[in-house]
């Protein structure tokens, strides 16, 4: 199930830091499998630098 802040992480991925959406569909896969918030499993498998993994959080803590 896709929430209103998956859709906010997703829609910054893709338009933001430019992901194409099959690494976001990928991600969101591995996460769920491995129970894994989607930034921190992008990160350690280095499809974010730290830098957007900050841009991202920020962007969360920001809106809620």
């Amino acid at each position: 199930m896709i929430n209103y802040s998956n859709k906010k992480i997703i829609s910054f991925l893709i338009d933001d830091i430019g992901l194409e959406e099959s690494s976001v569909e990928l991600g969101l896969k591995l996460s769920l499998k491995n129970k894994t918030p989607l930034p921190i499993l992008l990160w350690s498998y280095g499809i974010l630098t730290i830098e957007e993994l900050d841009q991202l959080y920020t962007l969360l803590f920001k809106s809620s």
